[in-house]
C-alpha cells in the first residue's frame, strides 16, 4: 500500500481569495475612517488608555493619602510623646508642690477661725503623732517659748481637738479628746443639756451625765458648754452617732467632728478662756445724711 506525501502550506487560490479579504476589509476600514483616520486612532488611542489612567490616577492617589496619614500619624505620635512628658512633669511638679498648697490652704484655713475668735490665738505645727499608743497624743513644735502653759484648748476649724497635757521648752503634746483619759464640758445644740465628754478612742466619744428624760437625735450637733474654762461656750465638738437608754442616763455616742489623725496645724486657745466669746464687732454700713431741699 503505497502512502502519498502530504503537502503542507496554502494553495495559490487560497493566498488569492486571502489577498481579496484583506484587500476588502481595508478598503472598508477606510470607508469608515473617512479622510482624516489620523484622529480616529487618537481617540482610539485614547479611549484604550484611559482605563490604565483612571487606575494610575487612584494609585498615585492612594499613595499620596498613604503618605499623608503616615505623616500625619507620626505628628500624632510626637505630639502624644511630647504631651506624655509634659504630663509626666506637670504631675511630678505637683505632686511637689502638694504638701506647700496643703499648707497654704490650712494656714488660711486657721486665719478665718482665728478671725472669728476674737481672743489671742497662737499657731502651731504638728511634727509628731502618737495617737496609736493608747494614751497617745500630738506633738507640736512649740511650747514655752510660746507661752503656752498646760490645759490650754487645741483646736481646728472642723472642731476641737484637746488641751495641752504637757509643756516643754520648744515642744508640747496634746491630750485629743477621744483618748480615755480625756474630758471636756459640753451641751447639746437642740435640747441645751449638759454633760461631760469622754474618750473612747479612734475619734469616738461618750458623753455621761445626760437624763434619760432628755430626748437626743442622732445627727444631732455637741458644742462645748464653756463650764470647763478650757474651751468658751459654742465650739463644735462633733454630732451623736448613737443614743441608747442606760439604767440612770443616756449612753450618747458622739463622733469628733475634727480629723485627728490628719492634722497638720492647730490653733490653741489662751489659758482660762471667757465662759462665753462674743463675736467680734463690724459696725453697720452708715448710709450717707439726705440733704435737706429748701423750697
Amino acid at each position: 500500500m503505497a502512502i502519498r506525501a502530504v503537502r503542507w502550506g496554502w494553495s495559490r487560490t487560497g493566498w488569492q481569495r486571502l489577498a481579496l479579504i484583506l484587500l476588502w476589509l481595508g478598503h472598508g476600514v477606510w470607508v469608515l475612517l473617512g479622510p482624516n483616520p489620523g484622529r480616529h486612532w487618537t481617540s482610539l488611542a485614547d479611549a484604550m488608555s484611559r482605563p490604565s489612567q483612571s487606575l494610575a490616577s487612584r494609585w498615585e492617589t492612594w499613595r499620596a493619602s498613604r503618605r499623608e496619614a503616615a505623616r500625619d500619624l507620626a505628628e500624632t505620635r510626637a505630639e502624644n510623646a511630647r504631651l506624655s512628658a509634659e504630663l509626666a512633669r506637670l504631675r511630678t511638679q505637683a505632686a511637689q508642690e502638694a504638701p506647700r498648697w496643703t499648707e497654704a490652704d490650712t494656714a488660711v484655713r486657721l486665719l478665718g477661725l482665728k478671725q472669728q475668735i476674737p481672743l489671742d490665738l497662737k499657731a502651731a505645727r504638728v511634727i509628731f503623732s502618737t495617737r496609736p499608743a493608747t494614751f497617745g497624743g500630738l506633738i507640736l513644735d512649740r511650747g514655752q517659748d510660746l507661752g503656752l502653759v498646760p490645759d490650754q484648748g487645741v483646736l481646728v476649724p472642723e472642731g476641737i481637738v484637746g488641751r495641752l497635757w504637757s509643756v516643754s521648752g520648744t515642744q508640747s503634746k496634746v491630750l485629743p479628746a477621744d483618748a480615755p483619759n480625756a474630758s471636756v464640758a459640753v451641751m447639746l445644740m437642740r435640747s441645751r443639756a449638759m454633760g461631760v465628754l469622754q474618750g473612747l478612742g479612734s475619734g469616738r466619744t461618750l458623753i455621761r451625765y445626760v437624763s434619760n428624760q432628755e430626748v437626743v437625735q442622732v445627727g444631732e450637733a455637741v458644742l462645748t458648754s464653756g463650764l470647763d474654762r478650757v474651751f468658751p461656750r459654742g465650739l463644735l465638738v462633733g454630732y451623736v452617732a448613737e443614743v441608747a437608754q442606760g439604767d440612770l442616763e443616756l449612753r450618747v455616742i458622739v463622733n469628733l467632728s475634727a480629723p485627728l489623725d490628719r492634722l497638720s496645724a492647730v490653733l490653741l486657745l489662751p489659758p482660762q478662756p471667757p465662759l462665753e466669746v462674743q463675736p467680734p464687732f463690724v459696725a453697720p454700713d452708715q448710709k450717707p445724711p439726705r440733704k435737706r431741699v429748701t423750697p
